[in-house]
């Protein structure tokens, strides 16, 4: 079937002018006019070129005006009219996509660069079937979720339409990384192998394994990606050594290479703790590995920042005093936090000084240290931009950088930087079970609560 259902030619002046930058579009019986600059920020590909490139009279589409009216504005600015709110948003997915600008109406519903912190609201609930509530969760760049409760995985897409809900072989899932949309890595640390995971079609891809000295199998500790690679951590199914394994995210996940192969000897548990977080720093290219256990001597743990093309540690911390209950790097700040398992409160270490000598500095009460309460237990924290968020309870913590004059010209001083501590959210929004997980897409924050077989939504830019 041809993109246009016709063409007219109008005798009160409305006809198309292969000179003329002025394009007239005839919808449903409705006249439009636009100009070809406009038409080709759709792309080469989508209908409005044709539009464009057509000489044939004044085309005519069979299709609704008034969505075309709104798509026709989200192309002149990039963004949706207020009266779009008055339609169903699968209604404008389905018009988007048959004019070939789907990926406009993403960017423009889900762009990671209208997230603001400050202004976010619990907008939506997204139920869960079953009665698992969420062991993890995933997101992409423009807001699409999976989501692993029980031996299940439900994905969302960037609509926050449910896509589907499928069975894993897992009896639970600890590690779950969004590859795609549609695909997702999976891994449990009570059952054999990496899954790769077809969300839509509901079958395993792949599966990939670590061979150990021991020959036992291999347990998924941790997750992590950059552009290039897949990292995952494994443990031996005897619990007595591990390793990080490198794959080709561009060659059919061939394995590339392994670092951190470490063996546990006697006792000295210390010697080889797995690493329970891994997560690329695009700046350093460094891969930041981090993991900890619980013994008589109270919480230790390690973090290693690794160059991946030597296989060498370039800097290590030893974690003793307060060891994290949860760590994670920013790039945009330069700079790593951790949330203390025995303080709960917030420290930093400022990655343009890496030194391995007393590198954090408490952001909030540094008088808890010694009163050995694990009162970080169970809290998270994140990035997203340039604000640090860190769960507390069932609160969510907003840290933000305070940039004065004279942090601008002496950046490098540690102690010229200044964090400053915001609570999350309306009075209607806190509440609720303890914070399990918490994490972004596009420009809306995704949380679940312990014992709640629901995702919340939180937005700060009004949408649908």
């Amino acid at each position: 079937m041809p993109p246009f259902a016709g063409s007219k030619s109008f005798s009160n002046g409305f006809h198309q002018d292969s000179n003329s930058n002025i394009v007239t579009i005839d919808v449903g019986g409705q006249l439009f006019q636009t100009t070809k600059q406009t038409l080709s920020l759709a792309g080469s590909k989508s209908l409005f070129s044709s539009i464009s490139n057509s000489n044939q009279g004044v085309p005519f589409i069979d299709r609704d005006p008034e969505l075309f009216s709104i798509l026709l504005s989200l192309l002149r600015t990039g963004n949706l009219p207020s009266k779009a709110k008055a339609f169903d948003i699968q209604d404008l997915i389905s018009e988007s996509q048959f004019y070939g600008i789907e990926n406009i109406l993403i960017n423009s519903q889900s762009n990671p660069s209208q997230f603001d912190a400050y202004n976010l609201e619990k907008s939506l609930v997204l139920p869960l079937s079953g009665r698992d509530s969420a062991s993890t969760i995933s997101t992409t760049k423009y807001g699409s979720l999976h989501v692993a409760h029980g031996s299940k995985i439900t994905s969302f897409d960037w609509s926050l339409q449910r896509k589907s809900t499928i069975l894993t072989q897992f009896t639970a899932i600890d590690s779950l990384l969004a590859l795609s949309p549609t695909t997702a890595a999976a891994g449990a640390t009570d059952f054999s192998g990496l899954q790769i995971i077809d969300l839509d079609k509901g079958f395993v891809k792949d599966t990939l394994n670590w061979e150990n000295v021991t020959r036992s199998d291999s347990t998924v500790q941790a997750i992590g990606t950059s552009p290039e690679y897949l990292f995952t951590s494994f443990e031996s199914g005897r619990r007595n050594s591990n390793c990080i394994m490198i794959y080709d995210l561009n060659n059919s996940l061939h394995p590339v290479t392994k670092i951190g192969h470490y063996e546990i000897f006697g006792a000295d548990l210390d010697s080889a703790i797995p690493a329970t977080k891994l997560q690329w720093v695009p700046s350093h290219n460094l891969l930041m590995a981090s993991g900890s256990h619980s013994g008589p001597s109270g919480v230790l743990g390690n973090i290693k920042f690794w160059d991946i093309r030597s296989g060498n540690v370039v800097w290590e911390l030893k974690e003793k005093v307060d060891c994290f209950s949860d760590i994670t790097v920013s790039d945009t700040l330069s700079a790593m936090f951790k949330v203390g398992v025995n303080t709960g409160e917030v420290f930093f270490a400022d990655l343009r000084n890496m030194d391995a000598y007393v590198p954090w500095i408490c952001l909030g009460d540094g008088r808890k240290l010694a009163n050995g309460k694990k009162e970080g237990y169970g809290c998270k924290i994140n990035t997203h931009g340039n604000q640090v968020l860190c769960s507390k309870g069932n609160n969510l913590e907003l840290w933000s950088e305070v940039l004065f004059g004279s942090t601008q010209k002496q950046g490098d001083n540690l102690s010229e930087r200044v964090f400053k501590k915001n609570l999350m959210g309306r009075s209607n929004d806190i509440g609720g079970s303890r914070i399990t997980n918490f994490d972004f897409g596009g420009n809306k924050m995704y949380v679940t609560r312990k014992d709640q077989q629901c995702v919340e939504v939180w937005n700060s830019v009004r949408g649908f």
